[in-house]
């Protein structure tokens, strides 16, 4: 499949790694001649240094014969010009382009723009990505990571392994016998900063971080057995009323059960605009690392603090004061996966990284039809995916145990019909089967071809 990918950015360049690696023909195009020189130098893609919305620039990227464009640059504008020019000028049947402004959003998403008049085939907003992504942490309150799968029936979670975890130096395969009822599988290990598949007879370590593909049914008994409590989140501090922090003030304002939600917005405007837009809100107009303020907030008392200011420090310094105050959970937002490993230091319990959210969300339309859904783990270290079994796939109509995944694969879960399925040996995979794979980033070429997922994307 030939790719355009416009903007050479962080997103633009993980979407580019992940497509060049997976052998498609894949050109990059960006109006700063370094980002070029760094995507081409170190991935195997073309590069085409200009304005991604000039007709000229389009056709000396392959325009004329591309299946797909993305438009992930940092201008709203120029990502729906440039699907424009791709579909007037040059006929590219599928158009992906990433939208921030929320003014440009909700038109798009409440049908007032049509096809014929502004083509674009799916928006990517990373702000309600975003959102969503907080929205699922404070959910899973005792878990670094989480993503829904099986259209809500199952749960990745990512776990952080302390002392008091009281299946410690067991071996995974003892697990299964000990819990035979319980659906979940812990199908990745971060240990000294290395994340892999493990085997049956790996143990678990305290300083270890999973992930555990669990049922959602399942989820509670599954964070007891790592050692974690679930608790209700009644009170909610969210420092940041920008796009994100409204979405989820709003999110957490139309749930059944009562949530008592206090925001922190340094700019007063927008302050002003966020208590408007909020019902039972509570907005108030100041910086969110101070501690008056904080106190003001009743900060000791809150079950949650969620920083989303668009600004890395102020989010880690917020939630590490807010926590020293008192506050059980803090989840920070973090575009920097550089700091990521500071967070247990400083004992953030979450982050919640954009980049890698926005590269899922566009993973996930890129692939094949019959992938109804991806999930980018770390620093695209690793992908959980979300596929649909064909007829003339190499696994449908095997047993588990007689499938030869890679070692970096291991298989989730099975949904057959609405019913979610634990994965063992004696399980077979049918046609029309759906299937949830953890596979480390060098083994998802297999993995597709594994699902015949790479042959034909339309």
């Amino acid at each position: 499949m030939k790719v355009i990918i416009c903007g050479a950015g962080q997103v633009g360049w993980q979407i580019a790694r992940h497509l060049s690696g997976e052998r498609n023909d894949v050109t990059v195009v960006d109006n700063n001649p370094e980002l070029v020189r760094r995507a081409t130098e170190s991935l195997d893609v073309q590069g085409v240094a200009g304005f991604a919305s000039y007709p000229d620039v389009l056709e000396k990227a392959g325009a004329r014969d591309a299946d797909m464009i993305i438009a992930a640059t940092y201008s709203d504008e120029v990502n729906m010009v440039t699907c424009q020019v791709a579909h007037s000028i040059f006929g590219i049947t599928r158009k992906i382009a990433r939208l921030r402004a929320q003014s440009y959003t909700d038109a798009i998403y409440s049908d007032l723009y049509r096809r014929d008049h502004l083509p674009i085939d799916v928006v990517i907003s990373p702000e309600r990505e975003v959102a969503e992504a907080a929205l699922q942490r404070l959910a899973a309150p005792s878990t670094f990571d989480t993503e829904s799968f099986f259209g809500g029936k199952a749960q990745l979670l990512g776990i952080a392994l302390d002392e008091n975890c009281p299946v410690l130096n067991t071996p995974l395969r003892q697990l299964t016998d000990l819990f035979s009822t319980l659906r979940a599988i812990v199908v990745g290990v971060r240990r000294e900063g290395r994340l892999f598949a493990p085997e049956p007879g790996d143990q678990l370590f305290a300083g270890d971080q999973i992930y555990v593909f669990t049922h959602t049914e399942d989820v509670p008994r599954t964070l007891e057995i790592f050692g974690k409590t679930t608790r209700k989140q009644e009170r909610v501090v969210i420092i940041g009323g920008g796009n994100v922090g409204l979405a989820v003030a709003r999110a957490l304002e139309a749930r059944t059960e009562r949530v008592r939600v206090k925001m922190i917005e340094r700019n007063r405007e927008r302050a002003e605009q966020a208590a408007d837009a909020l019902e039972r809100t509570i907005v108030l107009n100041g910086d969110g690392m101070d501690m008056d303020l904080l106190t003001e907030a009743n900060i000791d008392r809150a079950d949650a603090v969620l920083a989303v200011t668009d600004d890395d420090k102020t989010n880690i310094l917020a939630t590490v004061r807010a926590k020293q105050a008192g506050c059980k959970l803090g989840i920070a937002l973090i575009n920097d996966p550089t700091l990521a490993p500071l967070m247990p230091a400083l004992n953030i319990d979450a982050y919640i990284n954009p980049r890698a959210t926005t590269v899922s969300s566009i993973l996930r339309h890129v692939r094949h039809g019959r992938v109804r859904a991806i999930y980018s783990i770390g620093d695209a270290e690793a992908e959980m995916i979300e596929a649909q079994v064909m007829g003339t796939s190499p696994i449908s109509g095997k047993l588990v145990r007689d499938i030869e995944f890679p070692e970096g694969v291991l298989v989730g879960a099975v949904m057959k019909g609405d019913k979610v399925l634990k994965p063992h040996g004696h399980l077979r995979i049918e046609e029309g089967d759906v299937v949830a794979l953890f596979s480390m980033a060098s083994d998802v070429p297999e993995v597709e071809r594994l699902l015949q997922v790479s042959i034909d994307f339309f």
